[in-house]
Order: C-alpha cells, then sequence, then structure tokens
C-alpha cells in the first residue's frame, strides 16, 4: 500500500500544474459609469430571440470568421455573427478590390446571416475592419497620420474630425465596425506595434479616447447609430500590449496591479463613459497568464467592476494562446469573460468545437447566452434589426465620400500638426533653392511604406503609387516644390552616380546584417 501511495504521489508530482491565473483586486479598480440605459423593450426582444435560438445558431453569433476563408453559403450553414478583413484580405480575394466590390459582398454576407428558411432566426451580420488610421483598406479612402503622430498633435478637436471623416468613409463601403481606436500605451519602443499608440503618456491617450469613440459612434447614450454617420468602436488591446517584457509582440507584462490600473487601465475609463460598444482584447500575458483567458480582468474588472456593457473580441486567434487550448478549440476563453473568438481561419473548427462544449456542460449555457446577448445588445444599438442590407442604407455606395476633399483638408492639418522637427542647424530648412538636396532610401517614392501598417495591406507593402489617387511622396513632393538643383553625394552604404542640375533617385546598396533570434 505505501509503494502504490508513493508511486501515485511520484505521479502527481510529474505531472505539470496548470498555471495560476495571477489574481486581480477588483475593488481597487476604478467604476466609471456605463451611459447606456437599460431599455425593457430591447431586453425583452433579446430574451425571445435567445429563446428561439439552437445551440448551433448560439455558437455562430460567438464566432467571427475572415472574408478570405469564409462564404456567404458558410454564414448561412453556421449562423456566424460576424465577419472582417484582415490586413491583407480583400472581397473575392483580391487585396485591392475597388469600393463597389466591397459593398456588394456586404449585401452578400448580409442576405445569407438573414435567412429564416428552415426555422433559422435570421440575425443579421457585423462586418469588422481595421480602419485605424483612415478607412485605410480602401483605394482612394482618405489617409490619415498614424497615432504616434496624432499624439504630437495634442489636439482632441482634431482626433474627432478625423474619426467623424473615418466613419463616414467606412459607411460607404457597408462595413459597420472598425478595429478602432488602439489605446495602448507603448512603455518600451522596441515593440514593433508600438507607433499604433499615441503616447506613453497615459493622461494624453485618456485625453484622445473619448473624442475618438465619440467621433466614429456619436453621443455615448445614442442608439440607432446607423441612421447616423457613425460605425461601432472598439478599444484595443486590453490589456498592457504595450507595457510587455522587453517590448515583446504578444508577451507578457510583467508589471504590478497598480501600475496596470494607473497607466495600461487609464485610457478605458473615458472609453466606457463614451460608450465603446466593443474592446478587443489582447495577445499579450500579465504575470503569465494570457489575457484573453483571464477572468479576473475580463469577467470581475472590466465587466462588472468597470461597468463595460458591450462586448468583448478576441484578436487574430488569440484564444489558440491560452493555456490549454488551440486555434481549434478553447472553452476557457469563452468562459473567461470572452464574447466573439476572432477565429479568421479556424473558425469551422472552432465553432464544432464550441458546439460540442456547449452540448457536454463544458461551457455553461447561462455564460453563452450572456455573450450572445452582450452581441444582440449591440446589434440593436446599432440599429442593425431594421437597417435593411448594406447597399441601400444611408451614405452607402457614395463614392464621393471617398477621399472627399472635406477629409483630405482634416488629413492636411493633421499631418502638419504632427510633424515634429528634432533638428534644424545652420536654418537647413526650409529647403533653399540651389542647395544639393539628397533624397535616399527605396522607399523615398512609395506611398504605402511611407504610409505606414494598415495601408491597404497589412505593412503597407506591395502597393503601387497609382493605388493612391491624389497622393504624393516624399520624393515627388520635393521634386514638385523645389526647382532643379545639384545633387552631389558620396557615402557609404550609399553608391550613387551623380547627375548634375538633375534629379536623381538613388536606392541603397544592400548590407549584410546578422540578428539574433529572440530567446
Amino acid at each position: 500500500m505505501k509503494r502504490l501511495m508513493l508511486l501515485a504521489l511520484g505521479a502527481a508530482l510529474a505531472a505539470p500544474l496548470a498555471a495560476q491565473e495571477s489574481p486581480v483586486n477588483p475593488e481597487i479598480w476604478p467604476s466609471p459609469t456605463w451611459p447606456q440605459q437599460t431599455d425593457n423593450a430591447v431586453e425583452a426582444k433579446i430574451k425571445a430571440l435567445i429563446a428561439k435560438m439552437s445551440v448551433e445558431e448560439k455558437v455562430g453569433q460567438i464566432v467571427q470568421a475572415d472574408i478570405a476563408s469564409v462564404t456567404p453559403a458558410d454564414v448561412r450553414t453556421y449562423h456566424l455573427g460576424s465577419v472582417l478583413n484582415g490586413g491583407s484580405s480583400g472581397p473575392y480575394g483580391d487585396d485591392f478590390a475597388l469600393a463597389p466590390k466591397w459593398l456588394q459582398l456586404a449585401d452578400e454576407f448580409y442576405e445569407a446571416s438573414v435567412d429564416k428558411s428552415g426555422g433559422r432566426v435570421g440575425v443579421p451580420i457585423i462586418w469588422g475592419t481595421d480602419a485605424v488610421h483612415g478607412h485605410s483598406n480602401i483605394i482612394g479612402a482618405t489617409l490619415f497620420p498614424h497615432n504616434i503622430g496624432l499624439g504630437a498633435m495634442r489636439d482632441p478637436d482634431l482626433i474627432e474630425k478625423i474619426a467623424q471623416a473615418t466613419a463616414l468613409e467606412i459607411r460607404a463601403t457597408g462595413q459597420e465596425w472598425t478595429f478602432a481606436p488602439t489605446v495602448t500605451v507603448p512603455r518600451d519602443f522596441r515593440w514593433g506595434r508600438a507607433y499604433e499608440g499615441y503616447s506613453s503618456d497615459p493622461k494624453l491617450v485618456a485625453s484622445y479616447v473619448e473624442r475618438m469613440v465619440r467621433g466614429l459612434q456619436g453621443p455615448g447614450s445614442g442608439t440607432n447609430l446607423l441612421a447616423g454617420p457613425y460605425v461601432l468602436a472598439s478599444t484595443k488591446h486590453f490589456l498592457a500590449d504595450g507595457g510587455t517584457h522587453e517590448g515583446r509582440d504578444q508577451g507578457d507584462a510583467r508589471i504590478s496591479e497598480t501600475e496596470l490600473r494607473d497607466v495600461h487601465g487609464a485610457p478605458y475609463i473615458p472609453a466606457i463613459e463614451q460608450g465603446v460598444a466593443t474592446v478587443m482584447v489582447s495577445f499579450s500575458s500579465w504575470n503569465g497568464t494570457k489575457m484573453t483567458g483571464h477572468k479576473g480582468l475580463l469577467t470581475d474588472v472590466l465587466k462588472n467592476r468597470m461597468n463595460f456593457g458591450g462586448f468583448l473580441v478576441s484578436d487574430w486567434n488569440a484564444h489558440g494562446q491560452v493555456e490549454g487550448c488551440t486555434n481549434a478549440s478553447c472553452a476557457k476563453s469563452v468562459n473567461a469573460g470572452l464574447d466573439m473568438y476572432m477565429a479568421p481561419d479556424s473558425w469551422k473548427p472552432l465553432w464544432h468545437s464550441l458546439v460540442a462544449q456547449v452540448k457536454s456542460g463544458e461551457v455553461p449555457m447561462a455564460r453563452l447566452d450572456d455573450a450572445v446577448a452582450r452581441i444582440l445588445r449591440v446589434k440593436m444599438r446599432l440599429g442593425l434589426f431594421e437597417a435593411g442590407k448594406p447597399s441601400t442604407r444611408k451614405y452607402a455606395g457614395d463614392w464621393s465620400l471617398l477621399g472627399h476633399a472635406d477629409h483630405r483638408a482634416v488629413a492636411r492639418d493633421a499631418v502638419r500638426k504632427s510633424l515634429v522637427l528634432l533638428k534644424n542647424n545652420g536654418s537647413l530648412l526650409p529647403v533653399k533653392a540651389g542647395a544639393h538636396v539628397l533624397v535616399a532610401g527605396d522607399a523615398a517614392d512609395d506611398i504605402g511604406r511611407q504610409s505606414g501598417g494598415w495601408t491597404l495591406t497589412w505593412q503597407g507593402t506591395g502597393v503601387k503609387n497609382e493605388q493612391f489617387p491624389g497622393a504624393t511622396s516624399i520624393w515627388k513632393g520635393l521634386e514638385s516644390a523645389l526647382p532643379p538643383v545639384a545633387v552631389t553625394a558620396l557615402s557609404s552604404p550609399f553608391q550613387i552616380e551623380v547627375a548634375p542640375g538633375n534629379w536623381s533617385f538613388f536606392t541603397p546598396v544592400p548590407c549584410q546584417v546578422s540578428v539574433q533570434p529572440p530567446d
């Protein structure tokens, strides 16, 4: 018997222990006021819809697929509640599809979602897009500076104008939801996504959030958003994506709960007070626990203590990084408080696993119903059930909104105010006629790369200047603004052939660089 007991003890010690969730103290967090009043009529509609829905229909509402991996027929079959276009996804497999194709596909997804044949409930779908510096997936749309530039402006009024222009352009192509604003507070600028944050100062970030959300969604207490020039907003990425150790993307924020609250949580207070409809949960971890599976932060803090009344959506397959999960199966995330899985290419196996987990009781029906209710509540606030298909809605198909002169004027103002001059040795600027000017680098005449990530493609690469009507590269801007000058230079690592009296474009010589992979 002793030997058996020792063997059992040895086996228990050898088995890996499940990591303990990093603990939180909800009572030390702020408790902002959610501006949306409970509407008993809306709640009755939600309750009635949920009562009619099968498990399969309910699970469909909490799964979001990427348009590169899903069809309208799939939306109908699996009752999906949402689709998104990733950084390099476009309608019908064309990343550079023109605006009418986006609206056409939006109609197709909508019509599939509301099909009530065979006893379906037919809940209309919402389409999310990364319109993070303008409606930047669309050829001809207005591009604004990235958040790191906007932070330098110190101009909340202009932030709201940018949001209003962006919302109108999104509405032209039929989408209802943008994954913006990013309210990260970058603390280590080695992080490759630091440019997506307004500032490392949480007070500055917080001062922008209310205005950006209001510009996108309208007043915090507002309803029937699609009747006005509005879309759903999403603050991201909850929480401390900009506070990870060594600035590692999707890494671990090894900080105290007080710092988590006061630095990284600060922007969520005005977001909630303005009624932000959705919050996107981060890939990252806090003290070893992945956010997408952190019940203490998602449910106990954000929903219960901070009174967030919208729904939580994950980042791109982030649920697959939660301990014990894969992209195809993760009951832990919904049980922790996640309401919608962003499962771009894993949506189908995830849907099947969630259906089975609900039926087995691993995912409680009460938690599923709460997630579905939150999603339905946002859709009703949007006015989605009465709005009709996207092409019939106000602003839809008005292509003059894309790159409208008023929006471009706002963008120019933002560019002027976001420029930061670090040095002007010898009064070099403004450039004088007759000066010797060198424009170096293979991106000097590349509008996509100069505009940064989330510009037609995920990183703004592989794009031609012709795909930015009315835009000007740095090279072309200098060329048109200055008279012909002599261009002379000879400095490593550039090899330059000088054409005196003429502008010449120089490409750097490739260098051999040895980079050690991260540990």
